[in-house]
């Protein structure tokens, strides 16, 4: 048995499908069960409630063999501590007592860097990591870069002004890969039962590209120009909270976007095993076009 946790969610939904395509027993866990799709819902067992919650996790740990770990996003949590820590701990408490052999979580590059220690939601993925890994559970964090799929959240700026924004610089190169294949390689390691002990798995993407180099390729897959505009941290913490985030999700966001301006995201050498296939001009055509004409 697999356990899914956020399964409606981007990343668990499409680990769900590629785990459904390979016909083994599958268990959800979804705060509210109507969301699954009725083909789905008739394939999988299902655990209602949040995973953060101890009888919820107690119960759908019980007998699983692998377990995909995501902690789900929480934009209005009054600290990153409440929104990974505090979430995960009762977790961790049913697989101490439940004989899960392994998770795969989803966490975020820095481990190491100097950068790690003040860069927000990476700082609280990488504590989360420890916290699972104090377990005992055999586990494998997947350490992602900034994810293509996030700048979907600009697609009408996007479709309206021919631009999006960060406070990362514009000629900053960097890795960043798309959602389908997280989900790829989460799969992967969710139906291998030959790996043990705690280690990262790097999902870098074929190649480092800058916000600049982004909006050349916008331009010419939208077929309209797009151009990258930095804006200031100020500006940019103000408009998370304007779309509702609490001031420390936004300044935790913000902390983690200077991070990675400072080279948070570059420490890990590529390889041809840490870069997955979507190039981001694939995912423009794929996803982010129909996005913005439709």
């Amino acid at each position: 048995m697999i356990v899914v946790t956020t399964p409606t969610g981007q990343i668990g939904g499409q680990v769900l499908k590629r785990l459904l395509a390979e016909d083994v027993p599958v268990r959800v866990v979804v705060r509210d069960a109507v969301r699954l799709p009725s083909a789905v819902r008739e394939r999988v067992e299902v655990v209602e409630g949040s995973h953060g919650d101890p009888e919820v996790a107690a119960k759908a740990f019980a007998g699983a063999r692998a377990v995909f770990w995501l902690t789900p996003p929480d934009p209005r949590a009054p600290s990153l501590e409440a929104a990974y820590l505090d979430f995960t701990r009762p977790a961790c408490e049913a697989l101490r007592a439940q004989p899960v052999d392994r998770v795969v979580g989803v966490s975020a590059l820095g481990r190491g860097t100097p950068q790690a220690a003040h860069a927000g939601h990476v700082t609280a993925s990488l504590a989360m990591d420890e916290l699972i890994a104090a377990t005992g559970v055999h586990y494998r964090a997947l350490t992602m870069p900034s994810f293509m799929d996030n700048l979907l959240w600009q697609a009408e700026l996007i479709r309206t002004r021919g631009v999006f924004t960060s406070p990362i610089r514009g000629e900053r190169r960097m890795p960043s890969c798309a959602i389908r294949d997280i989900a790829a390689v989460a799969a992967e390691l969710l139906l291998d039962d030959s790996w043990n002990g705690v280690g990262e798995v790097p999902v870098l993407g074929p190649e480092d590209l800058s916000f600049d180099d982004m909006a050349r390729i916008m331009t010419e897959v939208l077929g309209r120009p797009v151009r990258f505009q930095q804006i200031s941290g100020e500006e940019y913490k103000e408009r998370m909270m304007r779309f509702g985030s609490s001031g420390a999700i936004a300044q935790g966001l913000l902390d983690m976007a200077l991070a990675k301006d400072a080279g948070l995201d570059n420490a890990v050498v590529r390889t041809p095993q840490n870069s997955t296939p979507t190039s981001f001009r694939q995912w423009c055509r794929d996803t982010l076009l129909p996005a913005v004409t439709g």
